[in-house]
């Protein structure tokens, strides 16, 4: 996808989750001031950490949008790992507050009351949400963005956590007044396993994790399909936001000359490219060792066949 292109997608997908995120906040703060339920204090707490993260994504999404300059030369893509990390942390605080509001529920249990008002206000998130999601993860194929993909994953969630509170209230009117703190809890439970969620992926770029082992051995097999590579090594690969940067050794006949030898980077790089279209690709070349390295170019390419 054309680069800018990608980035108006990304600030709209931001924009619309601050503006969802605000309204359904300030539903749910009627509802729970007028309920006093334990699950819609979830909810709240969750659509307030919603509002916060899309906030830190917003601006991760601008900065990791510009451009590398002297001072960050391989880019500044990383911004959206570090806004990740913000989420899993606020959202991990958030889920041991409520998760000890839930215990004490369930200690002293009590009705839910305006158990109407919940129900609406869950539906009317449910319905939403519902709409984010289906437009953050077109924009996540679209763009791969981590910032994107950590917002859409907790709003997904979201739809699980309304429903839930909908079965809480619901189960607190017809007398089982251990749902609203049951419930609770479940929620608390859910939003620590979505800040897990997305602890890891952003702790693996700022770590430069490898790329998967499937990709590398992709990346092999098109080097090595050139016929005039006799081997690679070093391979070295990570991610840095929507960017990926590669790099490697080729090993080819020590009889070539320079120019052939970046004649064959170039033709690697650009086959290696159209696998990994964001990717920014660094070849080194060697000579083998063994009979390969004496062989010129038309001698290296029988010696392949």
């Amino acid at each position: 996808m054309n680069t800018d292109k990608a980035g108006d997608l990304m600030r709209w997908a931001s924009r619309a989750a601050i503006a969802v995120a605000s309204l359904l906040l300030a539903a749910k703060a009627y509802a729970w001031w007028s309920s006093g339920s334990i699950a819609m204090q979830g909810s709240f707490a969750d659509s307030a950490l919603d509002l916060a993260a899309s906030l830190v994504t917003f601006v991760a999404v601008k900065t990791a949008l510009e451009p590398a300059d002297d001072t960050h030369r391989f880019g500044h893509g990383k911004a959206e790992a570090l806004a990740g990390l913000f989420q899993a942390a606020i959202m991990s605080g958030s889920a041991m507050y409520l998760l000890l509001e839930a215990i004490s529920r369930l200690w002293q249990p009590s009705a839910v009351a305006a158990s109407e008002l919940v129900i609406a206000v869950s539906s009317l998130a449910i319905v939403m949400t519902l709409f984010l999601v289906m437009f953050q993860s077109y924009v996540v194929k679209r763009t791969g963005s981590l910032a994107i993909a950590g917002d859409h994953l907790h709003y997904k969630g979201d739809l699980l956590l309304n429903l839930g509170v909908i079965v809480a209230a619901y189960a607190s009117a017809s007398g089982y007044m251990y749902a609203d703190g049951i419930f609770g809890a479940l929620i608390s439970f859910y939003i620590l396993w979505g800040a897990w969620s997305i602890a890891v992926p952003a702790v693996d770029m700022l770590m430069d994790k490898e790329l998967s082992d499937d990709d590398r051995e992709i990346i092999v097999n098109l080097a090595l399909g050139n016929s005039l590579v006799m081997g690679i090594h070093d391979l070295k690969t990570r991610t840095s936001g929507r960017a990926t940067f590669i790099q490697m050794h080729l090993e080819v006949s020590g009889k070539i000359t320079v120019q052939e030898g970046h004649t064959i980077s170039d033709e690697v790089e650009a086959t290696v490219g159209e696998q990994f279209p964001a990717a920014e690709i660094l070849i080194h070349i060697d000579p083998p060792t063994g009979r390969s390295a004496d062989l010129t170019v038309n001698e290296l390419k029988k010696y392949k066949d």
